[in-house]
Parts: C-alpha cells; sequence; structure tokens
C-alpha cells in the first residue's frame, strides 16, 4: 500500500470535478477523506471510489446504486461480493441503456421522415426559405 494522498485541489484539476462536487460525495458518504486541520486528504482508496463513482454517473447510475456497489467493496478482501453484485447491475443498465438507444434511434428516424417531408413541400412552396433553414440549422443558429 502507499502512502500517496492527494488534496482536493488535485482530485479536481485530474477529474475535471468541483470542490462542491467532492464535498457532496463526502455527504452522501461515498468519499471519506481524511483531515489534517481543516484540509481534506483523500487516500488511493478515496481516488480509485470517485473514479467509480465518476463512470458509474456517466452510465446512468443514481448515487445511491453506487453506493450499494461501493460499500460492498469492504465485505471481502478479493472483493468477490462486490463485483458479483457489480455485475448484475451493469447487466441491468446495459440492457436499460439499449432501450434508451433503440429509442433514441426511432425519434431521429420520426424527425428524418418529417424533416424530408416538410422540406419537399417547402421547397414547393417557398424555396428561399428552404435554403435559409439549411443554412441555418449547418451554422447552428436557432
Amino acid at each position: 500500500m502507499t502512502d500517496r494522498t492527494y488534496t482536493i485541489r488535485q482530485l479536481c484539476r485530474e477529474f475535471a470535478v468541483t470542490p462542491r462536487a467532492l464535498r457532496f460525495y463526502e455527504d452522501k458518504g461515498l468519499l471519506s477523506p481524511g483531515r489534517n486541520g481543516m484540509n481534506r486528504i483523500y487516500s488511493p482508496r478515496d481516488r480509485a471510489r470517485l473514479v467509480l463513482i465518476l463512470r458509474g454517473k456517466s452510465v446512468g447510475f443514481s448515487l445511491g446504486e453506487l453506493r450499494e456497489m461501493l460499500d460492498l467493496y469492504d465485505v471481502d478482501d478479493v472483493h468477490v461480493t462486490q463485483m458479483a453484485a457489480s455485475i448484475t447491475k451493469f447487466r441491468k443498465r446495459i440492457v436499460a441503456l439499449e432501450a434508451q438507444r433503440a429509442n433514441i434511434e426511432l425519434a431521429i428516424e420520426g424527425l428524418r421522415t418529417t424533416t424530408a417531408a416538410v422540406e419537399t413541400r417547402l421547397s414547393e412552396l417557398r424555396p428561399d426559405l428552404l435554403q435559409q433553414a439549411i443554412e441555418a440549422a449547418a451554422s447552428g443558429d436557432k
């Protein structure tokens, strides 16, 4: 084990998070930094937990789900309990994300179909406005 520690500033810089976010995770019991006077001192364990929190958030896990998985980390030395529980949650999340992707693909296809129909009609009525709309969309204008 290493004696390496991290300040709040170092973790914020490394992971592009705010001090407020780290304090929030601490308040929720997800991180447990030590103290040196008024300063928080984060251990390699805290850093590893932060990595897992940020990864989990990025794929849609709730803080409660993350806490459940992180709390299992301390149950045994080789973390098999955590791994088994995590696999279940990971697989369920994959199914949910795949369903979201399918819904997004349907929405995109619907928008493409509607856009084509509107463009066809506008090209018949006002080709000049169609060109303006296409240019505005390409430039990111509203």
